[in-house]
């Protein structure tokens, strides 16, 4: 189908000066509205050889694809296997973390799956939620429970963990290794431009969590890089710009714009429930935006932080 493109007035609100110094309130005037009609939009990622963009919207159990030059929306797979996050490796293939089947796949060249992950020591993964891939190739996921609550993003189902962790594959061997367990529901993942720190959004807990990366694979204990304040949302996933900013999802409450040293800037405000945002485009300078029933977009005067390797995960 070819969807027509509304445009809606963009809305800052802007708490901290470096939020206008830094240009980030500056772009387009408008939000483009580039597909309605899911029930939750999730997981968007960027194909830069193909420029276009591939999102879930979980309840329904699909794939969508957004092609960036005709405006085409299409259904890239279905049934999906409640698919909530999607990333790129370094060879340009699709990680997937899927809620219903409690497991972290991967689309091959020609278009079969791979299992990487689907359990730990012998017991079932909850329900991975986001992934992020290092540049060694180690993929690192979030294992909440949402997609085992109930039958809305998943099978309801019990948790054979009894935990919700954050893991890491090894790219040689396979194995799937407990990194962090301090979390009531672990969510985005993002690493630091030189992947000595990783950041993970805790949805329960309304917090941003550090962690250091040893060189081993494993992390410090961490500690709180941000919480949300009361009536600002819930911390969904988490994008850096080139300049240091952090730039997170906060469901109910736009987009959060942080500073390195961790001071609230500015938010995007839209109008509809952000669960994630992903940079992508030519120019790695266009947001956008999975909120509830729609996907959005909008071109901005920054950039999204490199992307790893040749096709890379844009981190």
């Amino acid at each position: 189908m070819i969807v027509s493109i509304d445009r809606i007035p963009v809305s800052y609100e802007i708490l901290d000066e470096r939020f206008r110094t830094g240009r980030c309130a500056n772009g387009d005037d408008f939000l483009q509205v580039l597909h309605t009609g899911s029930r939750w939009a999730e997981g968007p990622v960027y194909l830069p050889a193909w420029r276009q963009l591939v999102w879930s919207d979980i309840p329904n159990d699909r794939l969508l694809r957004w092609d960036e030059q005709s405006g085409h929306v299409s259904v890239f797979r279905s049934p999906a296997g409640y698919v909530n996050c999607n990333t790129l490796d370094r060879e340009g293939r699709l990680i997937h973390c899927e809620q219903g089947n409690r497991r972290v796949t991967r689309t091959e060249h020609d278009g079969s799956l791979t299992v990487l992950a689907d359990r730990w020591e012998g017991k079932r993964l909850n329900s991975p939620n986001d992934a992020v891939v290092r540049s060694d190739g180690s993929i690192w996921f979030s294992d909440p429970d949402f997609g085992i609550t109930s039958d809305y993003e998943g099978h309801r189902g019990e948790s054979e963990i009894g935990a919700n962790n954050v893991y890491r594959i090894d790219p040689v061997s396979g194995e799937v290794r407990l990194v962090a367990d301090c979390f009531g529901a672990p969510n985005g993942l993002v690493f630091s431009a030189d992947e000595s720190e990783l950041y993970v959004s805790d949805t329960r807990s309304g917090v941003l969590r550090v962690f250091d990366v040893r060189d081993d694979g494993t992390l410090s204990d961490g500690k709180v890089f941000a919480e949300t304040k009361e009536g600002l949302g819930r911390f969904d996933n988490i994008r850096f710009d080139d300049g240091g900013r952090l730039w997170a999802a906060a469901m109910g409450g736009g987009v959060h714009c942080y500073d390195p040293d961790g001071t609230l800037l500015g938010r995007l405000l839209v109008p509809e429930p952000v669960a994630n945002v992903v940079f992508g485009g030519p120019k790695n300078n266009i947001m956008f935006l999975a909120a509830s029933t729609s996907l959005y977009c909008l071109m901005t005067a920054v950039t999204g932080a490199p992307r790893i390797g040749p096709w890379g995960s844009a981190r």
